[in-house]
């Protein structure tokens, strides 16, 4: 079955070619199409739709933004969306975790990079990541959108928009130092090759490191994106793309008790640099390959065809002592264990896209049909051990293991193949949205030891309808209701797969733009999700507890409010609760997610006078109401942080596209628990960061 989706899934691509190559400018239609090149969508529709007009809640982040905020990992470029919660695991940086709408179970595998999911095993630790210097925007789709993506957690979706080659040359250089030695060299060059410029390139690249503020954990990270555009005809046109990246150091990632880091322990308090691990057996190493293309052909002004294919290449290697839980009642050392990973994965995705704009009278249609397809294979190997105990107060490092166990050895696979209608119809001051979609869903683990496997085979019908009423004044109040399909490979503690996650949602509410500087939107959710698969503890299998509830409030405003002064704002309200749990739980708070979310940040640009090039940003973000266990015994107390910028444009000096900025993160430099997997696991969150770069563009 599996060569019999790929055949039907890659027609398109030969079909595509033989239509581009049979079809010479001479021969095109009288009236000329525009040079064509890859059309721009939005996530939460696939097609190229107002904010306005979609009926979900939907938020970007720009490439400015995140210039402007000296960010470097995805997770610090979303700190001021609404709805997300990226400080899941404080002041490590080796995945990008982010809670959407309170859910957690999503965070790794509901990512995407230009359309297509990052084909990461969520059930491992081969979770991929995108430096944010290759990126052109970010958008956060909240609610399910398992009608157009398959399987995807209810929180939402996460897209990543790269940078694309352009017609126009053009690039930039940047370098970064900053506090715990950090310093990075980048580059982005862009431009025309060819007398006929129907060929652009683009090619970004990065070198970066920086040591941690947990002891010797270090984090360095080099990475290459080539890309080519080929305008084939007027009305064709194919993107070839690649992205490598080799992590030789990812840097920390632990947790301490919440008795020691929240509250004293024996009269004291764990260090936010404590290091729990041995500096002899820590290692994390990820190196990405990806290769793709994304074809375009526009039969005519209405009508348009998209293939967008990638494969995906990665190792992982991991070695890591951590501690977990005091080892007596009144002792202040740490229990310790060993934990390590060989992972070798390949997947490979593939979607295609029929795209038609109709008019049927009073009543217009855009129309998407579409296919995809993902294949992914996972071979792993984990190891496992324990090691002496660690005073978290006065450390004693260079011990060796008390003992090594033989590694698990499996093999993840995972077949997704699926099929999706939608139709966006627009009536006078109506705007409807229609969706439906078909999945098949095969997965396998396989023990390569013992030859066991534990499959699931399932078939999932999801869907979508959301009303959009346009007023004249620039408000659209809105409705929608979807649903969201979650098959995963975790098992339980009997190595069975757990069943699929089900969830829906029902949204409204409000959006307003009277003009292109001004957007503010406001709504309101409620989700269940059946099959919650979760773990009490990191080594812990994974079960199904029950169904989670979440409902709550988001409110957005982007503004620029004058020529000089921009203004973003963001408050959430996020309720999420065990509403049924075989666990005791049932009630309670789930972990992961503050029930109050407030984010300000504002920019002012100096217009005039001797100050004239300066410019200034200042943020604030406020969290509270934490759960820090299931159980609800304990809440992660509230905490407030403050980022700032300041940045000069050299051209008012002469210098023309030099650039210098000064980024602060936690200007305050607060000392605080991010969140908390249990009370044994708590996460520190990142002290002062501070990073001073020179951009030059040109």
């Amino acid at each position: 079955m599996a060569s019999t989706h790929r055949l039907f899934l890659l027609a398109p691509l030969s079909s595509a070619l033989l239509i581009a190559l049979a079809t010479p400018a001479a021969a095109q239609p009288s009236t000329a199409l525009a040079t064509v090149t890859v059309t721009a969508q939005q996530a939460a529709t696939k097609v190229a739709t107002p904010f306005i007009e979609t009926p979900q809640s939907v938020s970007t982040i720009t490439e400015t933004q995140m210039s402007q905020r000296g960010v470097s990992t995805v997770q610090r470029a979303t700190d001021y969306t609404p709805g997300v919660y990226s400080n899941q695991v404080g002041a490590s940086n080796r995945f990008d975790y982010l809670v959407l709408r309170g859910f957690s179970d999503g965070s790794l595998s509901n990512t995407f990079l230009d359309g297509l999911k990052v084909m990461g095993d969520a059930n491992s630790h081969s979770s991929m990541r995108i430096d944010p210097w290759f990126l052109d925007s970010i958008e956060v789709v909240r609610g399910p959108a398992s009608v157009l993506y398959g399987r995807a957690s209810p929180g939402g979706v996460v897209a990543l928009n790269s940078k694309r080659p352009e017609f126009e040359p053009g690039g930039e250089l940047r370098f970064r130092v900053g506090n715990n030695d950090q310093r990075s060299a980048a580059f982005d060059l862009t431009g025309p090759l060819g007398e006929e410029q129907r060929v652009a390139f683009r090619l970004t690249g990065i070198a970066s490191a920086a040591d941690t503020q947990f002891g010797p954990a270090e984090e360095e990270r080099y990475a290459i994106a080539p890309r080519l555009t080929w305008d084939m005809t007027d009305a064709t046109s194919l993107t070839v793309e690649a992205y490598f990246q080799d992590e030789p150091e990812g840097g920390y990632h632990s947790g301490v008790p919440y008795e020691g880091a929240v509250t004293p322990r024996n009269g004291r308090q764990i260090s936010n640099n404590f290091f729990d691990g041995e500096a002899n057996y820590d290692a994390y190493k990820r190196t990405q390959r990806m290769l793709g293309y994304t074809l375009e052909h526009r039969f005519n002004d209405r009508v348009s065809a998209r293939q967008l294919l990638r494969y995906l290449n990665s190792d992982v290697t991991l070695n890591q002592v951590y501690g977990f839980g005091w080892a007596s009642p009144t002792s202040n050392a740490l229990a310790r264990y060993y934990s390590g990973s060989e992972e070798s994965l390949q997947a490979l995705t593939v979607d295609n896209q029929l795209e038609a704009r109709l008019t049927n009278g009073f009543m217009e249609h855009t129309l998407l049909l579409g296919a995809d397809y993902q294949q992914r294979e996972n071979e792993v190997a984990w190891p496992s051990g324990a090691f002496p105990s660690l005073d978290a107060f006065n450390p004693v490092y260079g011990s060796e293991p008390l003992a090594f166990y033989a590694p698990i050895r499996e093999n993840h696979e995972l077949e997704q193949t699926g099929v999706y209608l939608q139709d966006q119809i627009a009536v006078n001051n109506w705007r409807v949205t229609l969706g439906g979609r078909f999945d098949w869903v095969n997965i396998d683990n396989t023990n390569r030891d013992s030859g066991n496997t534990s499959a699931l085979s399932d078939t999932q019908f999801s869907g979508r309808a959301g009303v959009v009423y346009l007023f004249d004044n620039g408000i659209a109040p809105y409705v929608s209701y979807s649903t969201a399909f979650t098959p995963t490979s975790f098992v339980d503690a009997n190595g069975d797969l757990l069943a699929p996650m089900e969830g829906e949602q029902w949204e409204t509410g409000v959006k307003y733009q009277p003009n292109d500087r001004q957007q503010y939107s406001a709504a309101l959710f409620h989700i269940s999700q059946e099959n919650v698969a979760t773990k009490e503890q990191p080594t812990d299998p994974y079960r199904a507890v029950g169904e989670i509830e979440s409902q709550g409030i988001e409110l957005e405003a982007q503004t620029q409010l004058t020529e000089a002064l921009s203004l973003q704002a963001g408050y959430s309200f996020t309720d999420i609760t065990y509403a049924t749990s075989d666990d005791g739980n049932q009630g309670n708070n789930a972990i992961y997610s503050p029930r109050h979310q407030v984010q300000l940040w504002g920019h002012y640009a100096v217009q005039k006078g001797w100050l004239s090039g300066v410019d200034i940003g200042v943020g604030v973000r406020h969290y509270a109401d934490i759960a820090a266990d299931r159980a609800n015994t304990a809440t992660v107390p509230d905490y407030t942080l403050v980022d700032a910028t300041l940045g000069y444009d050299w051209s008012q000096a002469g210098l023309n596209g030099v650039e210098t900025r000064l980024n602060v993160h936690n200007a305050l430099d607060k000392a605080y628990v991010a969140s908390c997997n249990s009370l044994e696991y708590c996460y520190f969150g990142a002290e002062r960061g501070v990073t001073a770069s020179v951009h030059y563009r040109f």
